[in-house]
């Protein structure tokens, strides 16, 4: 294990004496403003307690957010961020951008960048391959305030703003039951990811309390390229009883579901009824234009930002807080029989 550093260590890398560097690291007004932000910005490097003294923390503080998501293309997450920096700037905080594309890796590349910029929190929506959560212990050891968005770990440890997934998938796989279909199939996201298994719990939910027998060729997973949307729609296509509607894990893989039922001559939603999830931008200039749910991304960012800022400023420890906000189906012609 290693040694945890003295105040003589500190001493000696600075080349000042021990009682300058316990004096700067208790805020003594006859230690320069200068010299105190080297002693204090070493003590946080080696994660040596200097108390929680409000006039050192404001005076390193950065005014720097950190924000990952995992395709900041996509209007869902551009959206949230737009929520994000609004409620920062008004606190006087600014925000800096971080893109995993969707890879764990590039995640964990995103989260040491954005400690070595020294940003005094961080707001994570996790890639779709994160099935290891290891990198967010730096996190904690440095004291530094998390909170996640939509695809979430560690609700117990910190606080996260999500959606309202299981009541939402539950909601529409209901409105297709209402509208005729008989025999509903899902594409899932990833097994790894929160958000899946919520929105396959809401969907078996409504398919049980309408006593619609539950079909396992009915359930398919998909990795959420494109490529996946295809295998998964064909699996379900080419199954012995092919499904009538096909709920969706997302609108993209809704709307590639689309052009692969028009391809095998399926009409939409005579024959096989589609919906999504998300309610992105294109999905009103599909044809015919799509049944979703529609997420408040922008309050969703706004409440992100709250609640890591309250954070930021606290000095006592917290309870960690998981926020869900509600959902709205929105009825379009891909579902209505």
């Amino acid at each position: 294990m290693q040694k945890k550093p003295s105040l003589k260590d500190f001493a000696k890398e600075l080349n000042i004496s021990v009682p300058t560097v316990s004096r700067a690291l208790k805020n003594h007004p006859d230690i320069g403003k200068a010299l105190k932000l080297k002693v204090w910005e070493l003590a946080k490097k080696h994660n040596y307690p200097i108390g929680e003294n409000k006039n050192i923390r404001k005076e390193t503080a950065t005014k720097t957010i950190g924000v990952i998501v995992p395709n900041v293309e996509k209007n869902f997450y551009a959206s949230i961020i737009s929520g994000i920096e609004n409620y920062a700037k008004k606190e006087g905080y600014f925000i800096i951008m971080a893109n995993s594309r969707e890879s764990y890796e590039v995640e964990k590349e995103c989260v040491e960048n954005l400690l070595k910029l020294k940003v005094e929190g961080l707001i994570v929506c996790l890639s779709k391959e994160t099935n290891n959560d290891e990198h967010f212990n730096k996190i904690g050891k440095k004291d530094i305030p998390l909170v996640f968005f939509d695809r979430i770990c560690r609700s117990q440890e910190f606080s996260s703003v999500i959606a309202d997934n299981s009541n939402a998938a539950q909601t529409i796989t209901n409105h297709l039951i209402k509208s005729g279909a008989k025999n509903i199939a899902h594409i899932a996201g990833p097994q790894i990811l929160s958000i899946t298994k919520e929105r396959i719990d809401g969907y078996m939910k409504a398919l049980e309390e309408n006593n619609s027998p539950f079909d396992k060729n009915n359930l398919v997973y998909c990795d959420l390229s494109i490529n996946g949307a295809k295998n998964a729609i064909n699996k379900l296509l080419d199954a012995p009883q092919k499904p009538d509607a096909v709920f969706c894990v997302n609108d993209t893989i809704a709307y590639v579901a689309m052009k692969e039922v028009k391809k095998r001559g399926y009409k939409i939603p005579e024959d096989i009824a589609i919906t999504g999830f998300n309610d992105e931008f294109h999905s009103i200039f599909v044809e015919p234009a799509l049944t979703t749910i529609s997420h408040p991304t922008f309050e969703m960012g706004q409440e992100t930002a709250r609640l890591l800022i309250k954070q930021i400023a606290s000095t006592c420890p917290h309870a960690p807080r998981q926020i869900i906000m509600k959902t709205q189906l929105v009825i379009r012609d891909s579902s209505v029989k």
